[in-house]
C-alpha cells in the first residue's frame, strides 16, 4: 500500500513515515503543498495524509486541484484545526476521512487501511491477464489456476504489472511500487523480481 505524506514539521513527517513503513505501507514524504502536487502527478497512492496548515499551498487547495485534475485519491486530513466547521469544510472539499492532531499513530494506521479497504471494495479483487489471475484481496497468484508461491517483492510486482497491464514500466517506476526500503539498495533488484516471475 502506498502513502503519500505531506506534513511540513520535519519531525512529524520522519515520524510518520517510519511508522507507517514499520506498519507495512511503502511511503513518499513531501513538506508542503507544491512538493505533494508534484508526487500526485507522477505516482499512484492508494491514500494521501494530508496537512491542512501548509506553506505555499494551504492543504485545501492542494486537495482542491487534485480532484479538480480528476486525480483518484483517497485523502485522509491530518490537522491540528480541530473546529467542526473546519472538519466539514475538509470533507466537503473532498476528503474521505479528518483525523485531529494530536492523534493516536494505531487510529491512524487503522483509517488509513479502512480507505484502502475501501478503495478496491468496489473493484473486483481478481485481476486476470492472459494464464495470470491476481487476486488482491487474498495477495496471491494462480497460473492456470494453479497457486504460485511468491515472494512479497515479486507478489507486488506482479500486481503492479496486472493492474497497468499493456501500459510500459520503467525500472524506476517498479522499484518505486515496491514494499519496503529493502529494496531501495540494490539496482538490480527489479532485473531479478522480474526473471524470478518468468
Amino acid at each position: 500500500m502506498k502513502v503519500l505524506v505531506v506534513e511540513d514539521s520535519d519531525r512529524l513527517r520522519r515520524s510518520l513515515g517510519d511508522g507507517l513503513t514499520k506498519s507495512g505501507f511503502s511511503v513518499d514524504l513531501a513538506a508542503d503543498g507544491h512538493e505533494a502536487l508534484a508526487f500526485i502527478r507522477t505516482y499512484d497512492y492508494d491514500v494521501v495524509v494530508l496537512d491542512l496548515m501548509l506553506p505555499g499551498q494551504s492543504g485545501l487547495e492542494v486537495l482542491r486541484q487534485a480532484r479538480d485534475e480528476g486525480r483518484d485519491l483517497h485523502v485522509l486530513v491530518l490537522s491540528a484545526r480541530d473546529q467542526v466547521a473546519d472538519r466539514i469544510r475538509g470533507l466537503e472539499m473532498g476528503a474521505d476521512d479528518y483525523l485531529i492532531k494530536p492523534f493516536d499513530f494505531g487510529e491512524l494506521v487503522a483509517r488509513l487501511r479502512a480507505l484502502v479497504r475501501r478503495r478496491y471494495a468496489c473493484k473486483n479483487p481478481r485481476l486476470r491477464v492472459g494464464r495470470v489471475e491476481v487476486d488482491t484481496a487474498a495477495r496471491c497468484a494462480l497460473r492456470d489456476g494453479e497457486p504460485v508461491h511468491l515472494t512479497p517483492g515479486e507478489y507486488a510486482v506482479l500486481e503492479l504489472l496486472v493492474r497497468r497491464s499493456g501500459t510500459v514500466l520503467s525500472q524506476d517506476q517498479i522499484l518505486d511500487s515496491l514494499h519496503g526500503g529493502e529494496y531501495a539498495v540494490s539496482s538490480n533488484v527489479v532485473q531479478v523480481l522480474i526473471s524470478s516471475l518468468r
